[in-house]
């Protein structure tokens, strides 16, 4: 009876070590048949990561094939998250390394979604921190050194308004373009052409599966997709224009600032385009920044030096700078006289210095006698155009300097460009609770009082005048490319609007123009024996803050325009003085005078008009 019940015993324990081992067999079965891939991919994950290789922006060359900005290769400082979250003791000892606060890559740390890819921690390191890092190796699992491209603006500060600079998306832009695919750590334009045609110039990045070990170190590379790089954007920008422009403004600055009382001429802007076609030649804006600071993140020392500029290096004064157009107006006030019969060519008025009805006069009481428009205009005289101001009205002026564009953005393709702003009654009443008055009529005839312009709406007004009324939307790219050098899209010349002026009136005030650059004009004595003919017009215009601001608009030829311009110097007296040397060089420039031609230096050829 005992042995029987012993035997039993044992079938039981031989039955549940047998359905013990049914369990783990058919477990073991279900894990490496049923799930077997999926722990496949978690045993890859601890040591497989899926690194992205960032796409190269696209190339910006101007009108000649010149590269103004490429790429080059730099560093990136990434974490790899091994086995869990990232030790505090490495991210102190990154932190000290690089020169951050802990909370800074700590915030990155948080931010990061994707399972596998780096954490980007700083882009474009020195190879001093590059050595720190493999020194100190061991004690920074999961700190790799990535080679990725980084911006690069190849001439400095040349051009940089224009360009822009790209830098690391933050949180308010990665909530408006997550939805485009923009992820955390992306590089993004953020100012200029680069923002403007981001999508264009970012590509299509690749990525590498790389085998790392216990450290987070690439050990070997598995597979690898290369990225395509962003398009090219072929720019209107002539280089050596550019280039000339820079150089003209900065030394006309320096010599104002220690050879005159102008000491605080430390700003100015200039437009250089083709009349004909609206594409931009040149732009500059002073003073400038240069966009390679920002690469990897801009220092608080170049901040705080750009930051507390009073002279705001950030803005683009071209586009942005908004003010009194002081005579260069009076070439609308001219042709709204004249367009409305208001005055004759061959009338005369008497010039005494002051005006009969309210006494303003000329600049340094200066007075011209009897004159017609054509004198009035190319001696830019104050009394004639007060009657003129008066004859009009301030509604009349209002009607033309809108058809001359001014009062309204110009329609360029770059972030920030400001309205301007036309005397007009509906503006007086809104913003001061006040009528109108004569004096400020006459105060809007000459370009002042309520009365502001960009130096881009003043090139396209002088442009107006050159090409015969047709104004043509200011455009800065001519062609976008692929990598491979295909066009992918062509920007070509649009006509916006028109001046609705008849040929006499147009043929006066460009004659009258002529005369200011020849002798006994205010821009006479600097275009003194000056190849190419040249029309224009100076300005001064005052200033409540400072010294008065010098203006000069001028195109060329005058037979067959095909260059305009558009300068002001900020606190730099008169524009006869501080703005026509800078366009001399300029138009130097354009027209190849004084230098031998290169490969660098060919003549700026426009592209056909209407």
């Amino acid at each position: 009876m005992l042995v029987k019940r012993i035997n039993h015993r044992f079938d039981v324990l031989a039955i549940i070590i047998i359905l013990v081992f049914v369990a783990l067999v058919s477990r073991l079965a279900f894990l490496q048949v049923v799930q077997g891939k999926y722990y496949e991919q978690l045993a890859d994950g601890n040591r497989i990561r899926l690194i992205p290789i960032m796409a190269p922006r696209g190339i910006f060359y101007d009108r000649n094939g010149m590269t103004l900005v490429s790429n080059r290769p730099g560093f990136t400082v990434s974490l790899l998250p091994i086995t869990g979250p990232v030790p505090p003791e490495v991210v102190d000892k990154l932190a000290g390394i690089l020169g951050m606060k802990r909370e800074e890559i700590e915030t990155k740390i948080k931010q990061h979604t994707g399972t596998f890819e780096p954490i980007r921690i700083k882009t474009d390191i020195g190879p001093e921190i590059v050595t720190k890092i493999e020194e100190r190796r061991s004690e920074l699992p999961g700190v790799v050194i990535e080679i990725q491209p980084v911006r690069n603006y190849v001439y400095n500060e040349l051009g940089a308004h224009v360009f822009g600079y790209v830098g690391e998306i933050n949180d308010t832009e990665l909530e408006k373009k997550k939805a485009e695919g923009y992820k955390i750590g992306d590089i993004i334009g953020k100012a200029g052409l680069e923002r403007v045609y981001d999508r264009q110039l970012r590509g299509v990045d690749g990525g590498g599966q790389v085998e790392v070990d216990v450290t987070g170190r690439p050990v070997q590379i598995l597979g690898k997709k290369d990225p395509v790089p962003g398009n090219n954007l072929v720019l209107t920008l002539d280089y050596r224009v550019q280039k000339a422009a820079e150089a003209a403004i900065d030394e006309q600055l320096k010599y104002l600032q220690t050879k005159t009382e102008y000491i605080n001429a430390k700003a100015a802007a200039a437009v250089v385009m083709n009349p004909k076609t609206g594409e931009i030649i040149a732009m500059v804006s002073r003073p400038a920044f240069n966009p390679n600071l920002f690469n990897g993140g801009i220092s608080a020392k170049d901040w705080k030096a750009i930051n507390e500029n009073p002279f705001d290096p950030m803005t683009n004064k071209a586009i942005s700078g908004e003010y009194p157009p002081g005579s260069t107006f009076k070439i609308v006030t001219g042709a709204a006289a004249l367009e409305l019969g208001k005055v004759t060519p061959e009338e005369k008025i008497l010039d005494t210095g002051k005006h009969w009805l309210i006494p303003k006069g000329n600049a340094m009481g200066e007075a011209l006698g009897w004159i017609n428009f054509k004198e009035a205009l190319s001696k830019s005289d104050n009394v004639y155009f007060y009657e003129m101001g008066n004859r009009l009205g301030i509604d009349n002026l209002e009607k033309y300097a809108r058809m001359f564009g001014l009062g309204a953005p110009t329609g360029i393709n770059l972030p920030g460009e400001m309205d301007g702003l036309v005397a007009n009654r509906r503006y007086k009443e809104k913003v001061y609770g006040e009528d109108w008055y004569l004096s400020e009529t006459f105060d809007a005839a000459i370009g002042q009082g309520f009365q502001l312009a960009t130096p881009l709406q003043l090139a396209m007004l002088i442009s107006e005048v050159a090409n015969g009324g047709y104004r043509y939307r200011p455009y800065l790219v001519s062609k976008i490319t692929g990598p491979d050098g295909s066009v992918i899209k062509t920007f070509q010349p649009e006509v916006v609007g028109k001046v609705e002026l008849s040929p006499q009136t147009l043929g006066l005030i460009r004659e009258a123009l002529s005369e200011v650059a020849k002798e006994g004009g205010t821009a006479g004595e600097v275009f003194r024996d000056f190849p190419i003919t040249i029309a224009g017009k100076t300005g001064t215009a005052e200033n409540p803050h400072g010294d008065d601001h010098g203006w000069f608009v001028a195109y060329a030829p005058y037979e067959d325009p095909r260059v305009a311009v558009a300068i002001i110097v900020e606190q730099g007296g008169f524009g006869a003085s501080s703005a026509v040397p800078i366009a001399k060089k300029i138009f130097e420039a354009a027209f190849n005078l004084n230098q031998p031609p290169s490969e660098e230096q060919r003549v700026y050829q426009p592209h056909t008009a209407l």
